[in-house]
């Protein structure tokens, strides 16, 4: 297994990138930097983001390892660094007042707070010297101290006003909902900005957006719609074969910086693999296109060789940075193409897009650089039909190369791995190495339950609330919404892969706790964090964005486990949270896609309950039913016939199903628990399932 040399590490707070060189006297976020910011009366300076963030790591050579600005920021302020991923409720409550106060945002993102915590001052990137349009720190740090000393009431008051906005921009409600019409406007919106040329949804540069696909499949699902699907293929392809995927060893980058998807921002997260193994698996699933369950698989494959950790979980996420570079680990000259494979390079070249001057301008000089992306220009089976080669053997010779390009690129200095361990992008991964399991590599499900055995065991305290973050053996950061949702939706699709209730059990219980520590009874959603703890706001994440929002996962955990348990609180919970999330955006249910497909749950689907022995042949036939027809609204629980009681103990449906003739038997229930004639052949119950 290959294994990380370089971690992102420092000395204060161990999940923080910082260099060897760097003076600023950094805290963590918490009360320690509070204290010392009210014993010296002075402001705290927050810049958050870091980890694998390509202009954090700028910003940290410009201006946090130079003398003369650290000296300047440790007199003026208490500096704290905060990773973003660590700390998402940190970032997302200074996300906004950013927002608030310049109409934008980005990372590295620094903010100033008095100090109680309020902020009063926010930008993103920041130079070491002016620039026009932009004050450079060794300019700026003298000017907010100065104002601090001879005009803080200034400061203040406008600190206060901003974390009015704020309150009243969480507590605005509008008299929108969402419904069944929400999901058709999503989908034609979707369609206006789908770019039928290069696959995506609007301009440069793009980012996957998985859920915004799971959507799609569902709607077409509904409506039968042929360019639903369309968009959907499209796009995986495109994906697929750009640069945007690692063609030598796999795996997704962040996005692409152009529309072709052939130039991307480099660094690998775990959460984008996770929500793109899930769209090609149940794209898969719905087409049965080769290529799309040679990608799942190969996407599981990166993730079990570079970013699992020994016991079982998975890190966070690989650097765009080498070697002071961006996208060096990854890209090719024509030279080194030659120098690898030898007489095969030429062929190489032309099936990898590689030119003697790059296939890619420099993003600063606008130069072509003898730098090359690798990507294909068409699918596997045109660029067969084109070199008049059969596809098996295209794909045969193209593995032979890859496997020696992967060698190669071995021996060079890797990117940093974020190798913290985060409960709900393990969540996202469990879920979607789960539902892999299902639809093209079944040992995954067994790598998903080590995972899911992990988190419970070092992340879930003895009152069985999370931590989200472990990383060297130590568990930090109380749990937030997203670690509950994500984590509860993983061991769903667990249970169901692996047709095990306890998997369901654990979900029940962090769906218990998700409901005690997060919602809001009054207005209806769920808050990011349990308390308000130390932001001056408690925040609710409702859009889906690059990943899905804790309150959409909520929505699909509180749906599926209301209709296996029969629990009417949970279906209440949802209720709540559909209709605060309804005034919020119903005017703009595209923004939504990942909480639409929790609205699917609520109108229906099979409820399904396998009764049989384990290890019997006739109930592996009926559980590959369960496990390969596609049916995303449906619920599945299986009923161990000779241990039924974990089954009937968590869902009231599973009582009383017993075996038919001595055979295994599938039960498909629908609204109001109207349940089919029990079937026993599988063809017929791949007919009933498929039939809701």
């Amino acid at each position: 297994m290959t294994r990380h040399e370089n971690r992102l590490v420092t000395e204060k707070s161990p999940y923080l990138l910082q260099h060897a060189h760097n003076p600023v006297d950094w805290y963590p976020w918490g009360e320690e930097a509070f204290a010392a910011a009210r014993e010296r009366d002075v402001p705290l300076f927050v810049s958050s983001g870091y980890a694998t963030c390509h202009w954090c790591h700028v910003m940290e050579r410009e201006c946090f390892e130079d003398e003369d600005v650290a000296r300047l920021m440790n007199e003026a302020f208490v500096c704290v660094k905060v990773d973003r991923e660590e700390r998402p409720d940190v970032d997302a409550q200074f996300m906004t007042a950013c927002q608030m106060l310049t109409g934008g945002g980005g990372w590295p993102l620094n903010v100033l707070l008095t100090p109680q915590g309020k902020p009063f001052f926010a930008a993103t990137y920041i130079p070491r010297q002016s620039m026009p349009g932009r004050l450079g720190m060794l300019d700026l740090v003298p000017r907010i101290s100065q104002v601090w000393r001879e005009e803080r009431d200034k400061a203040e008051n406008a600190a206060e006003q901003i974390v009015r906005h704020m309150h009243d921009l969480e507590r605005a409600m509008t008299h929108g909902a969402f419904g069944p019409e929400a999901r058709d406007l999503a989908a034609k919106r979707l369609a206006a900005r789908f770019d039928s040329e290069h696959g995506g949804f609007g301009e440069a540069p793009k980012f996957p957006t998985p859920h915004q696909l799971l959507f799609l499949l569902r709607q077409h699902r509904r409506t039968g719609e042929a360019h639903i699907l369309q968009m959907v293929e499209k796009t995986l392809t495109a994906m697929r074969l750009g640069g945007i995927w690692d063609h030598a060893g796999f795996g997704f980058h962040r996005y692409s910086t152009d529309e072709r998807w052939l130039l991307p921002h480099f660094e690998k997260m775990l959460y984008d693999q996770a929500m793109l193994l899930m769209a090609y698996s149940e794209a898969y699933d719905v087409t049965g296109e080769p290529l799309f369950a040679r990608t799942a698989r190969e996407i599981g494959e990166y993730l079990l060789r570079d970013l699992r950790d020994e016991g079982g979980a998975f890190h966070s996420a690989e650097d765009a940075d080498s070697e002071g570079e961006e996208g060096r680990f990854y890209v090719w000259s024509k030279d080194e193409l030659q120098a690898v494979l030898g007489p095969d390079a030429a062929f190489a070249a032309g099936v990898f897009g590689v030119e003697a001057q790059g296939n890619f301008e420099d993003e600063a000089t606008r130069e072509r650089t003898g730098a090359n992306v690798l990507h294909f220009s068409m699918s596997p089976e045109a660029m067969a039909g084109a070199l008049g080669m059969d596809e098996d053997e295209l794909l045969e010779r193209l593995e032979g190369l890859r496997e020696r390009l992967f060698a190669a690129r071995a021996r060079r200095v890797r990117p940093a791995l974020d190798d913290k361990v985060l409960a709900d992008w393990n969540g996202l991964a469990i879920a979607a190495m789960a539902r892999a399991g299902r639809a093209v590599e079944p040992s995954f499900a067994q790598e998903a339950e080590r995972a899911a055995r992990f988190i419970l065991a070092h992340m879930r305290m003895p009152d069985g609330r999370l931590m989200h973050r472990w990383r060297d053996g130590q568990a930090a950061v109380p749990g937030l919404l997203a670690d509950y949702a994500f984590l509860a939706h993983g061991l769903i699709e667990l249970s169901e892969t692996l047709a095990d209730a306890t998997w369901l059990g654990h979900a029940v219980s962090l769906a218990r706790i998700m409901l005690d520590d997060f919602e809001d009874r009054e207005h209806g959603g769920f808050f990011m964090t349990a308390t308000g703890g130390d932001l001056p706001v408690r925040q609710k994440d409702i859009h889906d964005a690059a990943l899905p929002s804790g309150n959409s996962m909520a929505l699909i955990v509180l749906r599926k486990l209301a209709r296996v348990t029969g629990h009417e609180d949970f279906d209440a919970a949802a209720d709540r949270l559909l209709a605060h999330a309804g005034s919020k955006g119903a005017a703009h249910p595209e923004a939504f896609t990942m909480l639409l497909c929790g609205l699917f749950l609520g109108e229906g689907g099979a409820d399904v309950i396998v009764t049989g022995r384990r290890d019997a042949e006739d109930t592996r036939l009926l559980l590959d039913v369960a496990r390969q027809v596609y049916a995303p609204e449906a619920t599945f629980v299986f009923r161990d016939a000779d241990d039924p009681k974990p089954a009937e103990e968590l869902c009231p449906l599973a009582r009383g199903r017993a075996m038919q003739d001595g055979r295994a038997t599938a039960y498909v229930c629908r609204a109001k628990r109207h349940c089919e004639e029990p079937a026993t052949d599988p063809e017929v119950f791949a007919r009933l399932l498929a039939a809701t």
